[in-house]
């Protein structure tokens, strides 16, 4: 048993009990071959409930502060994150986007399914705020479909992003897959890149109901 399914065995039932997930559109994932799943980010528990919520092994970046905990709790976080496909990666760091970028390719071209937040962050008020554009690229270089989908109640059972999450309703939402090959071999355009991307979030408020802030969420915490 591969340690994504032990993880799956054992949270599974408790996921079910304490969250009642719903999970709709599944079947827009595709079973094999590279895709990239686009989606709103709430909370932190939003990086464990959607992996465990996918048929298949859904790979995603994180701070490597995940995994390099001290003590019996660090090995155990590094364990489950690892166990459920995030890709420690210094994002602190000057060239942290260059390395996130590089690491989904890596991934794509394995033939994988990749996850990534466009909006960087965690939103600081629950709407959702403008993407960046390293979606765009992903897609452009790799030629990968995008699957846009919405979290949907974290934030009520982890308010702030913080502590202990609550018992509650959480609601997995996937869409139909984008593809953009019309725009191959322009992965350096700036508007294409951003008309990409503006596309992709359009789909993500669509099916999150979030009301959308034409804003980096980065910039909007640090008002």
């Amino acid at each position: 048993m591969s340690r994504l399914a032990l993880i799956k065995a054992v949270l599974g039932p408790i996921l079910r009990l304490m969250f009642r997930p719903r999970v709709e559109g599944a079947e827009n994932i595709p079973g094999t071959g590279p895709v990239i799943l686009a989606g709103n980010h709430l909370t932190f528990i939003d990086s464990m409930i959607m992996p465990l919520c996918t048929d298949r092994p859904v790979y995603f970046i994180g701070k490597d502060e995940y995994v390099t905990g001290k003590g019996l709790k660090g090995r155990l976080m590094a364990w489950f994150f690892t166990g459920v496909g995030m890709i420690p990666v210094d994002r602190d760091g000057g060239r942290g986007g260059v390395a996130a970028l590089m690491t989904g390719s890596r991934v794509l071209e394995e033939g994988k399914a990749f996850a990534i937040y466009p909006e960087g962050t965690r939103s600081p008020d629950g709407r959702l705020y403008r993407g960046r554009t390293g979606i765009a690229r992903l897609t452009l270089m790799t030629g990968a479909p995008v699957v846009p989908f919405a979290m949907i109640g974290t934030d009520k059972i982890q308010p702030g992003g913080a502590g202990m999450p609550r018992p509650g309703r959480v609601t997995v939402r996937f869409g139909e897959p984008m593809e953009f090959s019309r725009y191959e071999g322009m992965d350096r355009d700036r508007y294409v890149l951003r008309a990409v991307t503006d596309s992709v979030m359009a789909e993500v408020m669509r099916l999150s109901g979030q009301e959308y802030v034409d804003m980096y969420a980065t910039k909007a915490k640090a008002a």
